[in-house]
């Protein structure tokens, strides 16, 4: 049994004071009591920590690559795409599973305590399946057991090379499968992550409504059952079009008319969206996958977050190409995103709620739906994930109740996070993932190897 006292605490029902939480072997929060003298692990404001709901974790050595203008004066989301695909050319299973405890690593040091990974690198360089059709999911597994992060594994199911099912070019076959290719690399997925920490989950991810069929995604529906599904959906302009040319409806109407929707249901991106979508997809129950500043550097658009929460939507928080992993920057890009398309301020607040308590309450919620991880509050039965910020960082001094959140997402930065703990697993002491030095020197070495690979 591990104890953690904090002086302050955002516990389920609330803020509370000189908190006492055990934690059980099992990684379950046992007991909360208040009022209670400091022993065990001390901290100074103990958070809920929210999962990572959307990485793809080999575009982290891709960071800073891409900021240079491409032949074509028009450079955007296409040519950095063309880019990526040129890049993941040169990348060999060991380089993608320290790439992926480096991102982990950085994930937990910002306060994330669990990875949903959205794995579409499958097969070798040319297309051919390794002799373990799952080698590459294994090594995301591999990463996890590294850095003791929560592993949410969604193997990514992509077929053709758009609407038109063109073969997948020379950029993308390392990603293809066929639905029955698919199927077996889901279960030999599963497989991969049998052996990992029991909060440890698999879901189903058809890429998109470009890379699948539409008339395909009953069938990941079914092979999802009561696990996640997640896809892109309207992330750009000449996606819509393609779509709506190709079936006669944008994205989300082609979605809300032709599937069940629930809460298990994450669609990453949507910043394309008319308000008649935004409404519909916000009443669905699914939950929208956001990735601010991924969306900001690709020049996807802003989500309508105002419209999404008046619908009674749901969100969760993702880092997506992982150009830059911080939990308080994906939040402060989000609600600032939406203060400069409106001019207004505190876009997102409501009359009992302020901006950062309303967006750290919303990513938590969301996060524990779309990872299907036991978390989201501080409360007896969850699971123990969760952030410490630093009781004597210089914007947290004097502040009390949902202003110790405002501060954290405007004033501060992830350099206030001081604890992180997933699981029960505590990874992340006074601001340093426990692993950190090997980790970064494995990273070290790939990166090395990888060279101008752009």
């Amino acid at each position: 049994m591990a104890t953690v006292w904090a002086e302050k605490a955002l516990l389920r029902d609330g803020w509370a004071e000189n908190v006492r939480i055990e934690i059980s072997p099992d990684g379950l929060i046992e007991t909360i009591q208040t009022g209670q003298p400091a022993e065990g692990h001390r901290t100074g404001v103990l958070l809920p920590a929210p999962a990572n709901c959307h990485s793809h974790a080999f575009q982290r050595a891709m960071a800073g690559l891409t900021e240079k203008r491409g032949p074509d004066p028009s450079d955007s989301f296409w040519t950095w795409r063309q880019l990526m695909f040129r890049f993941l050319d040169r990348l060999t299973p060991e380089h993608v599973e320290t790439i992926a405890a480096f991102v982990q690593m950085e994930m937990l040091e910002a306060g994330y305590s669990a990875n949903v990974e959205f794995h579409y690198l499958h097969h070798q360089p040319g297309g051919l399946p390794y002799a373990n059709l799952a080698e590459m999911a294994e090594r995301i597994a591999a990463a996890s057991v590294t850095t003791g992060m929560g592993l949410t594994l969604l193997p990514v199911h992509y077929q053709y090379g758009g609407c038109d099912k063109r073969a997948l070019g020379s950029g993308q076959i390392r990603f293809g499968n066929t639905l029955d290719a698919y199927a077996e690399l889901h279960a030999k997925s599963a497989e991969a992550i049998a052996h990992l920490p029991a909060d440890s989950r698999i879901g189903v991810a058809p890429h998109s409504l470009r890379a699948v069929a539409p008339e395909d995604l009953g069938h990941h529906v079914r092979l999802a059952g009561d696990t996640p599904l997640h896809m892109h959906l309207a992330e750009q302009i000449a996606e819509v079009e393609e779509i709506q040319a190709a079936y006669g409806k944008r994205p989300v109407e082609l979605v809300l008319d032709s599937m069940e929707l629930n809460e298990r249901c994450c669609f990453i991106h949507c910043t394309q969206m008319l308000s008649h979508e935004t409404d519909g997809l916000a009443r669905s129950g699914a939950v929208a996958g956001l990735c601010p500043i991924t969306e900001s550097s690709l020049g996807d658009g802003i989500f309508d977050g105002v419209r999404w929460f008046e619908n009674g939507g749901s969100i969760a928080i993702g880092s997506d190409s992982n150009i830059r992993i911080s939990l308080s920057e994906e939040l402060r890009t989000l609600d600032y995103s939406q203060r400069l398309r409106d001019h207004s301020r505190a876009a997102l607040a409501t009359p009992d709620k302020s901006t950062g308590r309303r967006l750290f309450d919303a990513v938590n919620a969301g996060g524990a739906t779309t990872s299907a991880r036991n978390h989201g509050s501080l409360a007896i039965g969850k699971l123990a994930d969760m952030m410490a910020l630093k009781a004597d960082a210089v914007d947290l001094i004097g502040r009390g109740g949902d202003t110790i959140l405002d501060c954290y997402v405007f004033a501060g930065d992830d350099r206030m996070v001081a604890d992180v703990w997933s699981a029960g697993r505590h990874m992340v002491t006074e601001g340093s993932h426990i692993g950190r030095e090997a980790i970064v020197s494995a990273y070290a070495r790939t990166m090395k190897e990888l060279g101008e690979a752009i």
